[in-house]
């Protein structure tokens, strides 16, 4: 779907958001079943490290493609191309050549622990998904722990989400320019490289749980500073300060709720941790419009998403971080 991106002409939104949508699908999830194989290919006493390298590479990966279209689009005649939106075209085109070849060692090298043994037809396995997802439900109920993570998790990440989707639109609300906003996110992604790291050796030494804390108190600033914001430099100071904590949010709260699930049955749990993040990412951005546009002022908008961090830190204060597997 990224690569049909390539083909898609000037007035041909309709084409564009159908594309997108599928593609949004995909990632989505192919990030269910990644996650997922987490606990195949670590020991429970190095899903901490695991996780974070993972964000960690992921952020680095994908700096660097972002770098070279952010110069294929500035400098087009560089890479022999006609003109900026021939630049955009040939971007998208670059990005799902990276996702296939770097996908390649996760298909031809990684094992599942637990594979299938029949293969079913597809009849049957929407029906079986159906019927797991039922059963998965059943399971929550019970597990108290779970659903205080979960819920927890739902309101911290749709904080994290907005931030990501809704930042450059908050920048050019205040009057910054493009540059200015491709060098924030240029930022964001290369401090997260290190990072991401740094955090596994929080959560070594403090437990992830606090590690995920101290994150959500940096997000919390950061909304908080956001609201005064004035100058070019503070801004980047801040993109500087999401880099940080953001990859390091993201990876331990995949390994605190894989310490938490069953081994064997990783796949429909993250199927629920990865809804919980995608239906989330609709609050934070409706939640900044309605304050933007009730109150007028946009630097509102961004002191409002400190809430869902506040309210996911309260939750997540009564997680206890022991697996509940045995419960299950």
């Amino acid at each position: 779907m990224t690569a049909a991106l390539f083909w898609v002409h000037h007035g041909h939104w309709q084409l564009a958001a159908i594309i997108y949508v599928f593609a949004n699908l995909g990632f989505a999830g192919g990030n269910i079943f990644y996650d997922a194989l987490i606990v195949d290919v670590s020991e429970k006493s190095k899903l901490d490290k695991l996780s974070s390298f993972g964000y960690a590479f992921g952020y680095l990966g994908g700096g660097i493609l972002f770098a070279l279209n952010v110069a294929m689009t500035l400098k087009p005649e560089f890479f022999d191309l006609a003109n900026k939106t021939q630049a955009v075209q040939f971007s998208f085109l670059s990005v799902s050549i990276w996702w296939m070849l770097f996908a390649l060692p996760l298909f031809f090298i990684c094992e599942e622990s637990q594979s299938a043994k029949d293969k079913v037809s597809f009849k049957q396995a929407l029906l079986g998904g159906f019927h797991q997802l039922w059963q998965t439900l059943k399971k929550l109920k019970k597990n108290k722990n779970l659903r205080y993570f979960l819920f927890a998790y739902w309101f911290y990440i749709d904080g994290v989400n907005t931030l990501i989707k809704m930042s450059v639109d908050y920048g050019l609300s205040l009057g910054f320019e493009d540059k200015d906003l491709i060098t924030a996110l240029l930022l964001v992604q290369f401090i997260g490289f290190p990072a991401a790291v740094a955090f596994s050796k929080i959560a070594d030494i403090l437990c992830n749980k606090r590690g995920i804390f101290i994150g959500l108190f940096i997000y919390c600033f950061v909304c908080i500073w956001g609201y005064f914001v004035q100058e070019t430099y503070e801004f980047y100071i801040l993109a500087a300060m999401i880099g940080l904590v953001q990859g390091g949010v993201q990876s331990l709260s995949r390994s605190l709720y894989a310490q938490m699930i069953p081994k064997d049955q990783s796949a429909e749990y993250f199927s629920f941790y990865n809804m919980m993040g995608k239906t989330a990412a609709i609050m934070g951005p409706l939640v900044m419009g309605w304050v933007a546009l009730t109150t007028g002022d946009n630097r509102l908008s961004i002191l409002a998403i400190s809430l869902l961090f506040f309210i996911g830190m309260a939750i997540l204060s009564f997680v206890k971080k022991e697996n509940q597997s045995n419960s299950q």
